[in-house]
């Protein structure tokens, strides 16, 4: 306990689509439980106040903000918040994303970038100025290989976000903000067992069915779920990552390892 405390963290996307553990919920209150204040955004703010109401329940320090963090207008106005608040961002969790399934030919525009490139364009001056910081993208397996469906906006736009993390990890190292992206596997989330597009994909809109064949593609013989991810942005948000910066950390039980993956 307390691997984060004395720090702020801002987590995107904190809220659950849906009842049960998303990866932005579990993490906030991972987060939380390490001693850390969270600034907890999310486009729907009634997910949001219930992850603060989860962290306050328990003892710990948090703060609901709505903002849809594909505008510019609404980032801007949510790292204001933050500091005016809370008084600075040590960590940044960068956790919205859309199961949008689709090829090429079907898919109108790729949308899983921006949010994380509007969060990190007005959070890295604050980090900067305050001596360092720790920003962490929730990118995807789907970003390195294909899955088995057809998923090209959500896979390209996780590739550019590692890209991103990449370049902009050499970029701010100097100035100490490290800058990190998580890559799940298949995870048994709310925004999985919403997504009408992956049911449909996998198992002709059969969640159940979705779930047995999601468990077979892995190694392990079972999918991760929101808290293996919290896990390691932990590890992340952490000193105990003071040098770690620029790298893909896959959570995946192994997928991206098999012959064939």
């Amino acid at each position: 306990m307390g691997r984060l405390k004395g720090k702020t963290a801002m987590v995107v996307g904190a809220g659950s689509i849906g009842p049960g553990w998303g990866n932005g919920k579990a993490t906030a209150v991972t987060f939380a439980r390490e001693g850390a204040q969270v600034f907890c955004v999310d486009r729907n703010g009634a997910a949001a106040e219930e992850t603060v109401g989860i962290i306050k329940g328990e003892g710990g320090k948090a703060t609901a903000f709505t903002a849809d963090v594909s505008k510019a207008s609404d980032v801007e106005v949510m790292v204001t918040a933050c500091l005016e608040t809370l008084g600075r961002i040590d960590v940044l969790d960068n956790n919205v994303g859309i199961a949008e399934t689709g090829s090429v030919v079907d898919i109108v525009d790729a949308v899983n970038l921006k949010s994380a490139f509007l969060a990190m364009r007005h959070v890295i001056p604050v980090m900067v100025r305050q001596g360092g910081g720790s920003i962490i993208n929730i990118s995807s397996i789907a970003s390195i290989r294909h899955v088995g469906i057809s998923y090209v906006s959500y896979a390209t736009s996780k590739a550019a976000m590692n890209q991103m993390t990449r370049t902009t990890a050499v970029e701010f190292a100097s100035k100490h903000v490290r800058v990190n992206a998580i890559l799940p596997g298949l995870m048994k989330t709310p925004m999985v067992e919403h997504s009408a597009g992956l049911a449909q994909s996998y198992a002709n809109g059969d969640v159940a069915a979705m779930w047995r064949a999601r468990d077979a593609q892995v190694p392990m013989g079972h999918m991760g779920d929101a808290w293996d991810v919290a896990n390691a942005a932990l590890f992340l948000a952490s000193d105990e990552s003071k040098y770690v910066t620029g790298i893909e950390l896959v959570v995946d039980g192994g997928i991206t390892c098999r012959a064939g993956g």
